[in-house]
């Protein structure tokens, strides 16, 4: 089917279990002296679900009483700190012997090659060298270890030494030094040692952030009716519609059938919004003046913030608003408080908070509360993911002449979004930073995604052109909550999958540690029978369009505010993350689909082919068993439905060895991703509308019409057999519908007068009579079933 043959290494696309050394140990022991590694019941530790490493830390907060430069009278300070090899510099203040810098440097234990820390303070010069000032030196050996959840260490005022440290110099620095883990509070923030060569805006951009999505509510408009509508042409009524605008969202009623000075629509649109409200309800009333042409009779801003915001489907009261007529308002000054009387319109506006506003698929869901936080119910448990690391992953970019990869982690779940920091020119980066969520259903999905950072140089790589890139997908991982199993921690290092118009590649691997804890076990159960979104959705849904499009805009709404945090979350990580693509079409997609949809009448196709071989006597030990249950059922009928659901429950014992002992992944061979056409590929990854070539784009919609033509001719199989069984008795064949119910009155009289017992025995034994009293030709009723008429007689 395909011409690619699939990868030889499929165990590289398979889940690995790992054994990382999770927890806490401190340099001296365990906690707070004692001995070995802290266990995992986290009475003392919040960090627990990733590996230790240990930074030393060193806060730079002020200096005081300065000298000044002995010729040009000023002083531009700035400290240096420096580490074995490894220099960190804050600032520069021009002209301030009393400089504030409050900045803290962190340098990864494992690269430190020195005994000492050394912090000079120099003075900043333009030409020449920068002027040496003095220095505090520490030794490493005396440095304290500051162990959370202990306060974080108190700055002392250091006296500056000269060159030789013989010495003291006039001024004093502030400080604070001290060893510490990724869990202190000053990690997210410090500059760190192995990110020597970023500079700039880029320093921000590769820091861990919390990002918390904007909440979301739908803007439900009810445009009801118009009065006093006045088209610019006095000789003809006019033909109306409404046009409502939110934020880049546009929507219209339909055109008012008839031509009239007081139109009435009654129509509803619905909008996305989110808080704060900073976009407007503009409404403008427009005239079909001609096929071409609209003209706009009046408009009216009304700010979201007053409208009424329900929580259930109680109705909300309409108000009438005065329209601006166009053409008057800031251009003519005052002159629109002159009018008698201006058009109204009546609208009946809400916010609704009983729904779940859906920013990403159904199929992915992780969160499903309602937008208003009073109908939240409490959380059934704690979700902690450790991120830990990544290994083996593939050059993104050039740089100097050779590949390398800036790596971050991103992870959404419900609304919060966590980002890790990124790891500079590192095929292997070790993040180890562990994140927490609230969880209040378990049938919902956490997503990790794994992206390279194109956003390092700031300013002056912006200027050459940089700035413009997209930070590159290197991967994704999803787990279902509901598949984990509660208090365990899960380690396992995840395939990142990602499929190219070249073909799937992996990119590397995402070493993860998941815990689910249950914080109420009846909650969880009484979950597992409620519907998954709010009820408003059930009680008033939406339509299918509606989603869709509601889902596009609540996506934009999230990558727009979130891409104006600090550091951004980009626009193209949010929608990988959110699956802005997983409705193009797809050729892959849809065989994929297909087989599913397959393999799930495999088991039913499995049983019928044993039915069959036991009928036909393949196996007489066998048939002559079913011979005797089948016995022992008609002698006792009430043991059958007893019989059913005990065998149901034996085959769940008997899966029970044979359970998934990991959450379940990315699979390519589900995905058809191993052995895709190269030309499915490049239709995937087309834009919309297509870009290729006439003769491209013809061949391909020569194929999609040939698949379209088997899905039809499946369809129009499917609904004759479902019309031939409503012509068993519509009289559409009246020859046909007479027999019928002759049969039925016969096996309703004969039903009457002979025990059920004998009847199905009867049966059984004619189902399972021996090849030999069996005919090729197919069954009476079969042929008395396909020769009923169906509807396709009547389609053209």
């Amino acid at each position: 089917m395909n011409p690619i043959a699939a990868p030889d290494h499929k165990d590289d696309f398979k889940l690995k279990n790992t054994k990382p050394q999770l927890g806490e140990r401190w340099p001296h022991g365990g906690p707070r002296g004692g001995v070995g590694w802290i266990s995992s019941e986290r009475a003392t530790s919040t960090y627990d679900l990733v590996e230790q490493m240990f930074y030393l830390y060193v806060r730079v907060v002020k200096a005081k009483d300065l000298p000044t430069h002995p010729v040009t009278g000023s002083f531009d300070p700035y400290i240096e700190v420096k580490v074995g090899n490894y220099k960190g510099k804050t600032q520069h203040f021009e002209k301030k012997t009393n400089p504030e810098w409050n900045q803290v440097f962190a340098f990864s234990k494992e690269k430190i090659q020195s005994s000492v820390v050394e912090v000079f303070l120099r003075d900043r010069e333009m030409v020449l060298r920068d002027d040496y000032v003095g220095k505090v030196v520490f030794d490493m050996h005396e440095v304290p270890t500051r162990v959370p959840p202990d306060s974080p260490l108190a700055p002392q005022w250091y006296r500056l030494e000269g060159h030789s440290g013989d010495r003291k110099v006039r001024g004093e620095v502030m400080l604070a030094v001290w060893m510490g883990t990724q869990a202190d509070e000053a990690f997210p923030e410090s500059w760190h040692s192995d990110a020597t060569s970023v500079h700039g805006e880029g320093v921000f951009n590769i820091r861990s952030k919390v990002y918390v999505s904007p909440k979301l509510w739908y803007l439900r408009v009810n445009v009801i009716e118009a009065q006093d509508v006045e088209s610019l042409d006095r000789s003809q009524l006019p033909q109306v519609f409404v046009k409502a605008q939110v934020g880049n969202q546009i929507l219209k009623t339909k055109l008012c059938p008839t031509r009239t000075t007081n139109p009435m629509w009654n129509e509803d649109l619905i909008f996305v919004a989110a808080e704060p409200f900073e976009e407007q309800l503009i409404l403008t009333v427009e005239n079909k003046a001609s096929p071409a042409k609209d003209e706009v009779m009046g408009r009216a801003n009304l700010p979201l913030h007053i409208f009424e915001r329900r929580l259930d489907h109680r109705p909300v009261h309409s108000k009438w608003f005065n329209l601006e007529k166009f053409g008057f308002g800031a251009l003519e000054g005052d002159r629109r408080h002159e009018l008698k009387f201006s058009t109204r319109i009546h609208l009946r506006v809400c916010l609704e908070g009983a729904y779940h506003v859906l920013d990403e698929s159904t199929m992915y869901i992780s969160d499903q509360r309602p937008t208003a936080r009073q109908l939240w119910k409490q959380p059934i448990g704690i979700l902690e993911v450790g991120i830990l690391s990544a290994q083996g992953l593939l050059p993104m970019k050039k740089k100097d002449g050779r590949g390398t990869t800036d790596a971050y982690c991103v992870a959404k779940y419900g609304l919060k979004w966590v980002r890790t920091r990124t790891i500079i020119e590192n095929f292997n980066p070790k993040w180890n930073e562990q994140y927490t969520w609230e969880v209040y259903d378990p049938c919902t999905v956490i997503t990790l995604g794994v992206f390279d950072n194109c956003h390092l140089g700031g300013a002056e790589h912006a200027a050459t052109g940089g700035g413009a890139r997209n930070d590159m997908r290197i991967g994704k991982v999803r787990i279902r909550l509901s598949t984990l199993e509660t208090d365990r921690i899960y380690t396992h290092s995840y395939p990142l999958l990602v499929l190219q118009p070249s073909g799937l590649k992996k990119m590397g691997e995402l070493q993860l540690a998941v815990r689910f804890t249950c914080l109420s076990l009846a909650n969880m159960i009484y979950l597992y029978g409620q519907p998954l979104l709010p009820k408003m959705h059930y009680l008033h849904p939406f339509t299918v369009n509606q989603l869709d499009s509601l889902r596009y805009q609540a996506m934009n709404i999230v990558a727009v505010r979130l891409g104006r945090a600090e550091p951004p979350l980009r626009k193209e990580t949010v929608e990988y993350m959110l699956d802005v693509d997983s409705h193009m079409w797809s050729m892959r997609r849809s065989k994929a689909n297909f087989f599913r949809i397959v393999s799930l009448f495999s088991g039913v196709i499995s049983m019928s082919k044993w039915l069959g071989e036991v009928c036909k006597w393949k196996n007489p030990v066998t048939t002559v068993l079913v011979h005797v249950l089948f016995f022992i059922l008609i002698c006792y009928p009430e043991l059958i439905l007893p019989t059913i659901f005990l065998y149901m429950f034996l085959i769940g014992l008997w899966n029970y060895r044979f359970r998934a002992r990991h959450p379940p992944h990315m699979d390519t061979k589900l995905s058809w991703a191993e052995a895709v056409h190269p030309d499915e590929l490049d239709e995937e990854f087309d834009t919309f509308p297509t870009s290729k070539q006439q003769d491209v784009a013809r061949m391909r919609y020569d194929r999609l019409r040939s698949v379209a033509a088997r899905i039809q001719t499946v369809v129009g199989d499917m609904a004759t057999q479902g019309e031939r069984f409503q012509a068993l008795l519509s009289w559409r064949d009246p020859r046909a519908t007479s027999l019928y119910i002759i049969f039925c009155l016969i096996a309703a009289v004969v039903l009457y007068i002979t025990p059920f017992k004998i009847i199905t025995l009867c049966a059984g034994l004619f189902w399972l009579r021996h090849p030999r009293f069996r005919s090729k030709q197919p069954s009476v009723p079969s042929n008395f079933f396909r020769r009923l008429p169906s509807r396709a007689d009547s389609m053209l």
